[in-house]
């Protein structure tokens, strides 16, 4: 299989310069210890059909980190910082996320998605860290991942994916940020640049006993409202068609999922989020389909999985 991953990337970068049951048992306690964590689900919805991106705090965490230790960390390289760190900075801003949207009540639509995405998780170069795959109760069309391994997908965006494949592409995709590190890179970009700093003064300010949680909010917020560098997007779209093909779907889903998008207008209060922390679809969809020619032909026109019958399926 690291064999065939290999290959597959390397078609793409010449082109451009089921899982066990109970590997859903993974999101349970840990989403359930975020939401518990994140009391203040009640943030306003965006009138945009974001995530409101009022981000609730979690002054009662036990994972405190001093604000030394924080800034020192995020001074390090990338390379300094280890896979530990990585995904406690990570489960951090996973409670950001949940903290500004609740988790969908539906156990079994959580399940399911937290079944694909472990099976695709096997397929990355990076299939030890603790996958994490949560289905946020949002109408809105967007997807979330934060270092360490955890994934967010919003119930509008299921709703609105036709195809299983089409699903599996776009968390892909957001492996890819994970596997790149993009988010960690991005958070430590703005930390050194000082928003870190500002962010430690108002905290002092408050009396605030520096738990991480606190000092990565106004990281996360600027993070998750901003986006990441177009060339992280690109190397996602690319990088994680390599991920949902070697797991089996076909390799056209995301350009499915990018041409659906295309197609949708800009002005849609849904999909506004989504828009303005992405490069343009029409140049995803260019990038994507020249690294792609028609390389990934033979693994094409797989049988559909159409996705209300899926979910019918597995949320039954």
């Amino acid at each position: 299989m690291k064999k065939f991953l290999a290959t597959l990337t390397l078609l793409l970068a010449c082109g451009c310069t089921q899982a066990q049951d109970d590997a859903a048992k993974a999101i349970g306690g840990l989403l359930q210890g975020l939401m518990r964590g994140n009391q203040n689900n009640n943030a306003p919805a965006s009138p945009q059909g974001g995530l409101g991106l009022s981000f609730g705090g979690n002054k009662g965490s036990g994972n405190a980190v001093n604000v030394g230790e924080l800034a020192g960390l995020l001074s390090q390289s990338i390379e300094q910082i280890d896979e530990p760190k990585e995904i406690q900075i990570g489960r951090h801003l996973a409670a950001v996320l949940v903290g500004a949207k609740p988790l969908h009540p539906n156990a079994a639509l959580q399940r399911y998605v937290n079944r694909l995405g472990r099976w695709i998780s096997l397929q990355t170069p990076r299939p030890q860290l603790p996958w994490t795959f949560g289905v946020l109760d949002d109408e809105g069309y967007n997807a979330f991942a934060a270092p360490g391994g955890y994934i967010f997908v919003t119930k509008g965006l299921i709703d609105r994916m036709a195809d299983e494949a089409d699903l599996a592409s776009v968390l892909a995709h957001e492996m890819a940020h994970v596997v790149g590190k993009h988010h960690l890179k991005a958070i430590q970009k703005s930390a050194q640049s000082g928003l870190l700093t500002r962010a430690l003064a108002t905290q002092v300010g408050g009396g605030v006993g520096g738990a991480l949680s606190e000092q990565l909010l106004l990281l996360g917020r600027d993070l998750y409202s901003r986006g990441l560098d177009q060339s992280d997007e690109f190397e996602a779209d690319r990088i994680g068609v390599t991920y949902a093909t070697a797991a089996g779907y076909d390799p056209y889903g995301l350009l499915a999922v990018l041409q659906q998008m295309a197609a949708t207008p800009g002005d849609n209060p849904a999909y506004a989020l989504t828009f303005s922390t992405h490069p343009s679809t029409t140049a995803r969809l260019d990038q994507l389909e020249q690294a792609m020619g028609q390389r990934l032909d033979a693994y094409a026109n797989k049988p559909r999985i159409p996705m209300a019958a899926r979910l019918a399926q597995a949320t039954r």
